[in-house]
């Protein structure tokens, strides 16, 4: 089956969107496939608002409606708690948000961006998602997250090379609590970096320790920026290591 076939199948879809590669693209081919399609946001403490503006910028582009949901995600004691599977709990409320507006809206299905380079074993959400009966058409059709960034590139959607992002609460260490705070501050920090020119890095809350990941060939800059990035996140943490990993 094509993705052309998928919103032929079905022409009437409800999108969980991200403003991400995988979900934009679903969102552009939904539309050229002239299906009725509507885009569904989830705005949760865990979505920097870079996201969010990513997002509505994409759905106005495209000139297909976006829906913008907003859940207090840190209700729920067990996803502030931080568990390893976290994730699992975190898509239900999610995509149960979105199914119940969806239905309201007329929309009996709701697909995600996931893509056949996803690992189910590797992600506990993929199970919420399976549970809640959300399709994913990428995955269905066999799209590799290649394939929808050459695709997404040929049909000059902004996002064909933004790198993938997880939410906010992956920079806390599992097991250690998920507070509004700790959020803010991992949001304010990634955003000074992005100002200075880091892409596709990550700074990882350890206690009040802030760990940067940045890519390898970034480590320069990290070197040359070092003075004003202690500066500023000693604003908000203990200390700041740089992971010579690398990411």
């Amino acid at each position: 089956m094509t993705l052309t076939d998928f919103f032929i199948r079905y022409p009437k879809v409800a999108i969980a969107f991200s403003g991400g590669v995988d979900s934009a693209f679903l969102l552009y081919a939904g539309k050229c496939a002239k299906a009725d399609v509507t885009a569904y946001y989830v705005k949760t403490q865990f979505q920097p608002q870079f996201e969010y503006e990513d997002a509505k910028r994409l759905a106005e582009e495209l000139a297909v409606p976006m829906k913008v949901i907003e859940l207090d995600i840190l209700q729920d004691e067990i996803i502030k708690k931080n568990p390893d599977n976290r994730c699992y709990f975190c898509k239900q409320h999610i995509f149960s948000a979105i199914l119940q507006a969806a239905k309201a809206d007329g929309y009996e299905l709701v697909a995600d961006g996931t893509n056949a380079s996803d690992d189910a074993a590797d992600r506990p959400g993929m199970k919420a998602l399976a549970e809640l009966s959300v399709r994913s058409p990428f995955r269905e059709c066999g799209l590799t997250k290649d394939e929808i960034r050459r695709f997404s590139k040929e049909a000059g959607l902004f996002t064909w090379d933004k790198p993938a992002y997880a939410c906010l609460a992956t920079r806390i260490k599992s097991g250690e609590p998920i507070t509004e705070e700790k959020l803010k501050i991992t949001e304010a920090a990634e955003d000074f970096l992005t100002g200075l020119g880091f892409f596709d890095f990550r700074v990882r809350m350890t206690g009040n320790m802030a760990r940067l990941q940045v890519k390898k060939e970034q480590f320069v800059l990290a070197l040359e920026k070092k003075d004003i990035i202690v500066d500023e996140l000693k604003k908000y943490y203990d200390a700041v290591m740089l992971d010579l990993e690398g990411r």
